[in-house]
């Protein structure tokens, strides 16, 4: 957006921080405070939500490139005090997108999920979590993405169907992993995917029973990647306006 930094989190800090030697904070409580009060603005600025998740894993023993990614993230908040969501009334389409950051951890080998959820075009749902477990390939980590953000559709819709909102038609899941797609659509287990056997039967089911649509996007517009992992600058700004999200005080 006009007048905004940079990204809150930049490429060449992701690894930085997580294997960082610098000294322990002497008073380690302010680190905690400040990443606390920092969560709560994730409600209303998604594009943080990387940036929070990988902060938020050093509470117990935070270090001097901790809290200086910490104030960067103040500084880009403080860069553009009027940016936040635009909520505007449309069709009650639900639609989702998620992705995945396969093996992205440095120390666990973990993949990183990211998933976005839109209501006729309105930003409503946005999550960025570890994988529990470390998954063997790129499409495993993807399909644990894809069976995350199925499980977020289907509550979504329930909590709809619970205010009196029906949704008649399905809900479209974006992935750009090929390869994830074509395990959805095969109702044929091969030797390599027994290992991620149950997550493709649950999103199976949801698509054969009509209630979700997978559907291929290209990397370039997959908006939950901004939600995995660090980007740069060009391409942070670029998901940003498609997350929905304005800055009230740019210039027109």
């Amino acid at each position: 957006m006009l007048g905004c930094r940079p990204s809150p989190f930049p490429i060449e800090q992701r690894h930085q921080l997580q294997l960082s030697s610098s000294p322990l904070l002497e008073d380690p409580a302010r680190y905690r405070r400040l990443v606390g009060r920092l969560i709560y603005l994730n409600v209303t600025r998604p594009e943080i939500s990387y940036s929070l998740h990988v902060l938020a894993q050093f509470m117990q023993a935070p270090r001097q490139d901790h809290w200086d990614a910490a104030i960067r993230v103040l500084r880009y908040l403080k860069s553009c005090p009027g940016q936040g969501l635009l909520i505007e009334p449309q069709s009650l389409v639900l639609t989702a997108y998620c992705d995945s950051d396969w093996a992205s951890c440095p120390l666990t080998r973990r993949s990183v999920t990211g998933y976005f959820m839109t209501l006729g075009g309105c930003p409503i749902s946005w999550k960025t979590k570890k994988q529990i477990t470390v998954s063997r390939s790129s499409a495993e980590a993807e399909y644990r993405s894809m069976a995350a953000a199925v499980s977020e559709i289907l509550w979504l819709r329930g909590l709809l169907s619970s205010l009196g909102v029906q949704l008649p038609a399905s809900t479209r899941l974006f992935c750009d992993n090929q390869a994830a797609l074509h395990i959805a659509a095969n109702p044929v287990f091969h030797e390599r995917t027994k290992h991620i056997e149950i997550d493709c039967h649950f999103v199976r089911e949801h698509i054969r029973s009509g209630l979700v649509i997978t559907s291929h996007l290209p990397t370039t517009f997959q908006l939950a990647d901004i939600f995995t992992k660090a980007l740069g600058r060009d391409r942070f700004n670029f998901l940003l306006a498609k997350l929905g999200i304005r800055n009230l005080h740019a210039p027109t």
